[in-house]
């Protein structure tokens, strides 16, 4: 570097200023250097750049440092030969000029300045060598192989903050994931940052763009280009990026595995189908809100993909039953389908999807809003699909209680079946699920099912469901005593219980489900059940004190201290326990703090306005095995106690 930026050759580095104070000294250098054979390579356009000013007194030297009056290609030409590592990321701290000129340079570009390995190379031509790039296992995870990751959100989205990952991270194999939430309003990502990032991470294995209106086509060209080891690529509210940007990645990069659109105005059919036929590696696809897109592009992808292609899913797509009928016929490697908001398919669709025998190895079924699923259409579906596990039906307003029964029928391997805001279901149909459901469902979730009306059964009991582990009956105002009466009888081995927000059920309903338990309770949430009583959790923790680990009684008003020593007597092994509005007092505090056998990690007095600053000293006994705790809106407890706790419980995280 002396021997470039220095006349004499010597250590010394001239800032500024001009080597000669006498104008005449610079006729004489003048004369001098006319003489003397330049080599100069030819360019692409000529530039002027002049460090010297002509006046009438003679020349003034421009007091700017010498190399910014260099041309962009001669910078190229400097920079290609930085070494990577500090030396390159400190060129690139000098000004935003230098930034984008270093990361507008592809690492295929860079020369090799390791001498080492130029001498054990001696037959190498070339000047230039590609960078080695960061190896990973054929079947690992993007985010498990060690690669670098960035993310950027929102005002920290921008093409200079892109320059500076794609330079910093060159010495370090490369960035292998990058994720942009969003852009900056002024100076938002644009196809410029993103090309920055193509020629400096051409190891990139994972992209995800959010939101980033000004990045279009020419950016997905660039990566397109460079970095064809990409292998899942996020692509949500792009609306400038249209096919063409699409059929670049699959032209390029064969080692796609995974593609995700969402709401991208411009991407249709053809994008879709290039995909299906040049990307066979392709194994999970899923696409949402995307206008263009219609049979003709889903129904390629599927048709071309159908050996590898598992994981599909589709919403809010302007598709028809044929879109169904091709899923149902070349689905064979499909395990997980996730379908939604889909008003052109019909009844048929379904129906054909069920019957074509094609989805052997589903394991995984979503549907969500879509008018063609009936009770003829569920059971043609439950039939075709001989290794269903998992079944969850959200707003499915044309499903009755004949037809979950049926499904539950033909569903021999249902593991686990959720039913959300199907209001056809009644407890009559629950009973007949749970009764025919074979022997291997082991979790059921109802959630905002307002069919479900709270009656006794007006027959006897059938045989009980000796498998089901999990039960979830989340916001379901009908769902009263009497209907859990019933579940309790028929499910005696369960370990996980949610009744969130069942407001109905009473101490009489609740008592027979705890008694008939016989496995032992793991984990309880009784949240918004208001009137429940001490009752209640005096027998929870005698009849499953040995097994309980988790209970929440948030918003249970009417537990009292008398709950708390039965926990503090009978629950060895509970660790997290949810008091939020209960009525407990600084006494149930104290008598908690005092059980040696009561290990609590994880405690919340939130709105309980009756643990004042006497708990302290018991608060601080308790904090041996806190990692939790939250004191939020609890009145009458006062900042400079929170602050005590702070400084002694320091392993604890306090909400406050």
């Amino acid at each position: 570097m002396p021997t470039l930026v220095n006349y004499s050759g010597d250590d010394e580095i001239y800032s500024g200023g001009s080597f000669y104070t006498n104008p005449s000294d610079l006729g004489r250098l003048y004369s001098i250097v006319s003489n003397v054979d330049v080599y100069s390579p030819a360019c692409k356009r000529a530039r002027i750049s002049a460090p010297f000013l002509f006046e009438s007194s003679g020349f003034e030297q421009n007091m700017r440092p010498s190399i910014e009056v260099l041309p962009d290609e001669c910078l190229f030409e400097i920079f290609r030969r930085v070494p990577e590592g500090k030396e390159r990321s400190s060129c690139a701290s000098v000004s935003k000029k230098w930034l984008m000129l270093l990361s507008s340079i592809r690492r295929s570009e860079f020369c090799n300045s390791n001498p080492v390995a130029e001498e054990e190379n001696e037959t190498a031509a070339p000047v230039c060598n590609d960078v080695e790039m960061v190896s990973c296992e054929d079947n690992g995870e993007v985010e498990s192989d060690g690669y670098l990751t960035r993310s950027l959100e929102g005002k920290k989205a921008t093409d200079m903050r892109l320059a500076a990952i794609a330079v910093g991270t060159s010495s370090r194999g490369g960035l292998g994931k990058l994720l942009i939430r969003g852009s900056n309003s002024v100076r938002g990502v644009t196809n410029r940052g993103l090309s920055a990032i193509a020629r400096g991470c051409p190891s990139l294995r994972a992209l995800s763009l959010w939101n980033v209106p000004f990045v279009g086509d020419e950016g997905l060209f660039e990566i397109a280009k460079e970095c064809h080891l990409l292998e899942k690529l996020d692509l949500s509210n792009c609306p400038s990026i249209s096919n063409k940007g699409l059929i670049a990645i699959a032209e390029n990069c064969p080692n796609l595995s995974s593609l995700n659109i969402e709401s991208c105005s411009k991407i249709g059919n053809e994008g879709l189908q290039a995909i299906g036929k040049l990307c066979p590696r392709l194994h999970s696809i899923s696409i949402k809100d995307c206008p263009l897109l219609g049979d003709h592009g889903v129904s390629s992808l599927l048709s071309s993909a159908s050996s590898v292609l598992t994981r599909v899913k589709l919403q809010g797509l302007n598709i028809t039953d044929f879109s169904l009928a091709v899923i149902g016929h070349y689905g064979k490697a499909v395990t997980n389908l996730s379908l939604s908001v889909l008003q052109h398919v019909s009844e048929r669709g379904f129906w054909v999807m069920g019957n074509a025998q094609g989805l052997q190895k589903l394991m995984s079924l979503t549907i969500t809003s879509c008018r063609g699923i009936t009770d003829v259409s569920l059971e043609a579906i439950a039939k075709g699909s001989l290794n269903l596990k998992q079944m969850c039906l959200r707003k499915c307003c044309f499903v009755s209680d004949n037809g979950l029964v049926a499904f539950a029928k033909a569903a021999g391997s249902l593991e686990s079946l959720q039913l959300e805001e199907c209001n056809r279901i009644t407890q009559s149909g629950i009973v007949g699920a749970l009764s025919n459901c074979g022997t291997k469902l082991k979790a059921l979730s109802l959630v905002k099912c307002m069919g479900i009306k709270d009656m006794a059964l007006g027959m006897p009991v059938p045989s009980p469901c000796s498998y089901l582990r999990f039960l979830s009956i989340r916001n379901c105002p009908g769902f009263g005593s009497a209907s859990l009466a019933v579940v309790g009888k028929l499910c005696p081995q369960l370990q996980h219980v949610d009744l969130s927000g069942l407001c109905g059920i009473t101490d009489s309903g609740i008592l027979p489900l705890l008694e008939s338990c016989e496995a032992g309770l793991v984990k309880v949430n009784l949240s918004g059940c208001m009137s429940l009583t001490d009752e209640v959790v005096s027998a929870l923790a005698r009849l499953h004190g040995g097994t309980l680990e988790l209970l929440n009684l948030d918003g249970c008003r009417k537990i009292t201290d008398a709950s708390l020593v039965a926990i503090a007597e009978n629950c060895l092994f509970l660790s997290d326990l949810d008091l939020s509005k209960c009525a407990v007092t600084d006494s149930g505090i104290a008598v908690m703090s005092s059980a040696e056998q009561l290990n609590l990690q994880v405690l919340s007095l939130s709105g309980c306005s009756e643990v004042s600053n006497k708990s302290l000293p018991c608060l601080k006994k308790m904090g041996r095995t806190l990692v939790g705790l939250n004191l939020q809106k609890c009145s009458s407890i006062s900042s400079s106690t929170v602050e005590l706790l702070v400084e002694s419980l320091w392993r604890c995280d306090i909400l406050s």
